[in-house]
């Protein structure tokens, strides 16, 4: 009998269940947790207190408790490069202490993260100065974790953002460095070249400042961070060049939070442990191949594309820890774009199509802008209704109530009143926060980083290696030579050949 037995069975038993009949007086309390003035509700999926029960025997037989310690205790979970995993480090508190090989690493760690809080200062102070004067823009020049979380950081805390104006740029394409520098003065505006490893491409390229940079100007950290786990080191320069140092130690502190309330809930109240177990659910059991991310806080745009290389990357594997093949699917497509943009762009197939997409709310009780309360007001409940919508849907009579009232009749009236049906029972979480601030956003990744980890644990495959990105790498470098005409297409499929001298 495996681990995954009593979880298919309740699925196969409850399967035409609809979310509705779960509801009673209890159940929105029951199927929500909160943690520091943060409330997950679940209610909303097709969980029940069975259901429940059988997920966190899941999450207990798989090693989530065991591999989780150790994780923070420095241990070398990422087998296939036998390297710790300690991005929690970076987020770590004064009185901690974290050994890898027998020495405690935090005291590097605080080091590195006052050098880059002292730039920080200077820069944004104007102690630091362009040729020009004091810097006015900052251009982050990184792909993959050394942009798409400082990008989306960067623009979630805009109301924070008091320094020089921040802008990355992150593909090879000429034309995305060309348009980013377009209209920045270069006497006043300072570039961070952000890798880990300056073996990428899109790095690469940009390197040659490197050479002559300040020794003092180069910002380190350890192989036990991974470029999509990283923004909370020196990768996050940029973000704490435009919020400030306390507003980042605020990030910080944030993350550090969620670290506290992973370690210590029981898994039924665990944040982070249920978020990866209804998404374990409805990917495993329900076969729900993707899942959409839909803030309703226009700042968090970027969270998805964020989110898409976090869980995408780390969890989109075939082959388990030990070598052999994945017996399940492994982690699910995600994508998303902010409410309310999204509902007129692609919600029609997600509450009327044919596949069943779970969904990922993030709402704020209020915003930034006291003037404009009331477009906050308008904003949350749309989320709360389309949440709404998903779960109840509407059915054929309510249709023909409705066409009936706009007078139609006989078939006319029942051909349309078809196209009006909404099936409904189809599930949805809500993340709710205060307002989005430093501290909130520290805890929103921090949860999506260890939700990633209890699923990895899981699915029994190592999150935190990345193999798939190395063999377009390869073969791109080998392509170079084939399209400047110095190397011949002898060895390249006849797609390819005839792509390259199309193209060259």
């Amino acid at each position: 009998m495996t681990k995954w037995a009593e979880l298919q069975r309740l699925h196969d038993v409850n399967k035409s269940r609809h979310i509705l009949e779960l509801f009673d007086k209890s159940r929105a309390g029951d199927f929500a947790i909160k943690a520091d003035g943060m409330l997950f509700d679940y209610s909303k999926t097709n969980i029940d207190a069975g259901t429940r029960a059988a997920l966190v025997t899941l999450a207990d037989v798989s090693g989530v408790a065991e591999k989780r310690a150790a994780m923070f205790g420095g241990a070398k979970i990422n087998d296939t490069e036998g390297r710790a995993v300690l991005h929690v480090a970076l987020r770590a508190g004064d009185d901690e202490a974290i050994t890898v090989d027998g020495k405690d690493v935090l005291p590097e760690v605080r080091r590195i993260r006052g050098t880059c809080a002292a730039f920080a200062r200077d820069v944004r102070s104007g102690a630091f100065k362009g040729q020009g004067g004091k810097i006015t823009d900052v251009v982050n020049i990184g792909i993959g974790g050394s942009d798409l979380g400082p990008a989306m950081a960067y623009l979630a805390l805009q109301p924070f953002a008091d320094g020089p104006r921040c802008h990355f740029v992150s593909n090879v394409d000429g034309a995305h460095i060309h348009d980013t520098l377009r209209g920045l003065n270069p006497e006043t505006t300072l570039v961070i070249v952000a890798s880990k490893t300056f073996t990428t491409i899109a790095t690469a390229g940009d390197k040659t400042a490197a050479y002559g940079i300040d020794p003092a100007r180069v910002f380190g950290f350890e192989d036990w961070v991974g470029g999509r786990y990283s923004m909370w080191g020196p990768i996050g320069l940029s973000l704490m060049i435009a919020i400030g140092p306390e507003a980042f130690d605020q990030f910080l502190a944030g993350g550090r939070a969620m670290d506290q309330h992973f370690l210590t809930a029981p898994f039924g109240q665990n944040m982070p442990v249920m978020l990866a177990l209804v998404g374990v659910w409805h990917n495993q059991m329900c076969g729900y191949a993707t899942r959409a991310v839909l803030p309703y806080d226009q700042r968090l745009s970027r969270l998805p594309a964020y989110l898409q290389q976090l869980e995408m990357e780390s969890n989109g594997k075939r082959v388990a820890i030990d070598g052999s093949d994945l017996t399940t699917h492994s982690g699910p497509v995600v994508w998303g774009e902010p409410g309310t943009n999204g509902q007129h762009a692609f919600y029609q197939l997600i509450h009327q199509g044919t596949r069943v997409i779970p969904c990922e709310f993030l709402v704020a009780r209020r915003g930034h802008e006291p003037d404009l309360a009331r477009q906050h007001l308008l904003l949350v409940s749309n989320c709360l209704a389309q949440a709404e919508a998903l779960l109840r849907g509407r059915s054929l009579d309510e249709a023909r109530e409705i066409m009936a009232k706009k007078g139609a009749t006989g078939a006319e009236l029942e051909r349309q009143a078809r196209h009006r049906v909404f099936p409904g029972n189809r599930p949805s979480t809500v993340l709710a926060y205060e307002q989005l601030t430093p501290f909130v956003l520290g805890q929103i990744i921090a949860l999506y980083e260890h939700r990633v980890f209890v699923e990895g644990v899981i699915l029994g495959l190592n999150s935190y290696d990345q193999w798939g990105v190395e063999l377009g790498k390869e073969l791109a470098l080998a392509l170079q030579p084939v399209l400047e005409g110095k190397a011949g297409t002898d060895s390249k499929d006849g797609s390819t050949a005839a792509l390259v001298e199309f193209l060259r």
